[in-house]
């Protein structure tokens, strides 16, 4: 953990470098290009006002995760013990994926307004296809072996989905709450740039209009430092369930 921290640093290190490097050598005005080190005392000076926007995001995005992996996570159940769900909502759930999810915020934000929850559906759209998919394809491929055991053993049905196929499942799972983890700060950001009054995406929006380009590359250090927070703390959740299960 330690030489991953290292490496990470390392590598942020470097690319800092060559970003103060090429606003240095191109002589980029810092309405087109600030350097580092603008972005950072932007930062510290609208501390207060970022953390703000930041916690509005944060709620957004983690209201977004919850609600869609639940909702991933029971369809996929569904889809994996019922034909008839098979045959009624899989092809819908392709259908769905024909339609750009983003082209749905402005009329997310039309029906339930500029608030909270035109973001969270946002974020629950953008990560219920992923989270689903990979569930359910994990519970498609529980291994033969298991299920013949399973069935020579005389398990029910019941016994055999949740003692057999969703141990055997999680790695999927766990594999597409990463993605999710990854892909709901995403859906709530279009969600503040199409309407909001808050967020992080509302604020970048806001300092573009003003020409503080500053301000707006801060708002996107912290919304990228929030991605990889999020996404970390949901990967050593699944990997210490799988552990636990498997």
């Amino acid at each position: 953990m330690g030489a991953r921290i290292l490496n990470a640093l390392f590598v942020t290190a470097v690319l800092l470098g060559l970003w103060q490097a090429l606003v240095t050598l191109a002589d980029l005005p810092p309405f087109i290009l600030p350097g580092p080190v603008r972005v950072a005392q932007a930062l510290w000076n609208n501390a207060g006002l970022i953390g703000w926007h930041a916690l509005v995001t944060f709620s957004e995005v983690l209201a977004g995760l919850v609600l869609g992996s639940l909702l991933g996570i029971v369809t996929a159940l569904q889809l994996a013990t019922s034909g008839l769900a098979r045959r009624l909502i899989r092809p819908a759930l392709v259908l769905t994926q024909a339609l750009p999810v983003f082209a749905l915020a402005p009329i997310l934000t039309l029906w339930l307004g500029y608030g909270l929850w035109s973001k969270v559906l946002m974020a629950v759209l953008i990560i219920y296809f992923p989270v689903t998919s990979a569930f359910f394809d994990g519970l498609m491929q529980t291994p033969r072996g298991y299920l013949d055991l399973a069935q020579t053993m005389q398990a029910t049905p019941r016994q055999r989905l949740w003692r057999i196929r969703v141990p055997a499942a999680l790695p999927g799972l766990a594999s597409g709450l990463r993605l999710a983890a990854v892909y709901a700060p995403i859906g709530a950001v279009i969600g503040e740039w199409v309407g909001a009054s808050n967020g992080l995406g509302y604020l970048m929006l806001l300092a573009n209009g003003r020409a503080k380009i500053d301000l707006m590359f801060a708002a996107l250090v912290v919304l990228a430092c929030l991605t990889l927070t999020l996404h970390v703390l949901v990967s050593r959740a699944c990997d210490r369930l799988t552990a636990r299960m498997v």
